[in-house]
Order: C-alpha cells, then structure tokens, then sequence
C-alpha cells in the first residue's frame, strides 16, 4: 500500500464511520428525528454498522483501520512504524469529514434545537444538547475511573482484532471487518454504559473540533476538560493490547 493510498482510505473509511455513528446518535437524540429516544441499543448496532459500512470501503486502499489505537497495535505488533503517521492523519481528517456530513445530513433538526425568538420554528422547551452526538460523555464524572474503563474497553478490541488474524481464511473469505463490527456492538452493548466507549482518539477528537465551531443554536459546551481521556485511554488500550498479543501469541 503506497501512502497516498492510504491516507485517502482512512479517510473516506473515516469519515463514514463516523457519518453513521454519529448519525445514529443524532437521530436517537434529536427532538425532530423519527427515531428519537430509540435506546442504547439501537446506538450500540449503529455504531457496529458504521465499523461495517467505513472499514468494507478502505480496506482494499488502506487496509480499514480507522483507529489511532488499531494502528498502534498493529504497529506494536509487527515493529512497522513508518506509516502510522499517515493513518492517524487520515483517520483524523476522515473523523472531522464525518462530523461535517452527518451535521449537513440533520441540518434542519439542528437549527430546531430551540424556537428562536420572532419566529414560529423550533421548540419552547429546554434545548437539547448536542455534544453527545458527536463525542462521548461519562455518566460519572471521575478521571481514573474513566480512563481505567476506555483502556479496558480498546484492548477488548485491540486483542481480538490482532487474534482474528490468526484464523485461517477469516480475511480471505471478507467475513473479519463483519467478526470486528460484531465486536464493537458487543463492546458497546457490555463496556459502553460508563463512558460512551470511544475506543478510538480519532473518533472522538476529531468530531469534538467540528462540534466546537459547528454554528448549533445552543449546543452547549465541547467539555474541553474531559477531551483528553478519549484520546489517552484508548492509546493506552492499544499499546497494551499490542503487548499482550505479542506476548501471548
């Protein structure tokens, strides 16, 4: 895979990963979505969707990581080093690109947060906030604990993806990007409660920056002080995993 290659296909995978996850959350958390209020498992199988759908299209480009802590792992794994940078920019850029559409996509449900004064659109009631649809938030606030959960919960991704691999024909036969959103449904479903399950810098770091200057009528605060852990944790997690896989296997 040459870098060019690469770069685009984090970026396009990137971006639809994060179009469809941050797009499930919109419709879940929206007032003016049909799907509103749907429930965490209807997030939890969004999310497993958008693994599908973003790492099915960069795969034959970039290989589908789509995750600063998969590269890491991988590139703990096999000593490759000089092309992490260039996934980790696409996978950045392709996060921001996705926050942008699935913005674009709820456009009008956005700018009905809240019933702007002189006119008949919008709703009276309490605005809804916004953050969560494009980054995580922790339902307790505590720093160690949320770091501890985001570490455990990437190297429950990171092993197993590294162990996949050691499955004849898995990749061949196309079946492991579909064993890995399966994965990611069940970590939302059983890891996710605490913090939201970031497992992946990219995914909340970079909808975190378009969710800062996006012009959403009363979208409240980005939580700046909290952005770190996302990103922290889940690098942790993917060095760790990384280590453990070459240790053990």
């Amino acid at each position: 895979m040459n870098n060019g290659d690469i770069f685009v296909g984090e970026v396009i995978g990137t971006a639809i990963l994060i179009l469809f996850g941050a797009g499930v959350c919109a419709a879940v958390t929206l007032r003016y979505s049909k799907a509103r209020a749907s429930g965490w498992i209807v997030i939890a199988f969004g999310w497993g969707f958008a693994v599908l759908a973003g790492a099915y299209t960069a795969a034959p480009l970039s290989g589908g990581h789509l995750n600063p802590a998969v590269t890491l792992g991988i590139a703990i794994d096999t000593g490759k080093w000089d092309k992490v940078w260039i996934y980790m920019l696409g996978q950045l850029l392709g996060a921001m690109l996705g926050a942008v559409l699935c913005y674009l996509v709820y456009f009008a449900q956005f700018r009905a947060n809240i019933r702007e004064t002189g006119t008949t659109e919008g709703t009276e009631e309490e605005p809804v906030p916004t953050l969560g649809i494009f980054s995580t938030i922790p339902e307790i606030r505590n720093p160690v604990a949320n770091l501890i959960t985001e570490i455990i919960a990437t190297i429950a991704l990171v092993l197993p993806l590294l162990a996949f691999g050691l499955t004849e024909g898995l990749g061949a036969s196309g079946s492991l990007v579909l064993i890995v959103a399966l994965l990611v449904v069940g970590i939302g479903l059983s890891l996710g409660g605490p913090t939201g399950y970031a497992i992946n810098p990219a995914r909340d770091l970079g909808p975190r920056i378009v969710h800062t200057f996006l012009p959403i009528p009363h979208k409240g605060t980005s939580d700046w002080g909290y952005a770190w852990i996302p990103v922290v944790g889940p690098l942790i997690g993917g060095a760790l995993a990384g280590l453990l896989y070459n240790a053990a296997f």
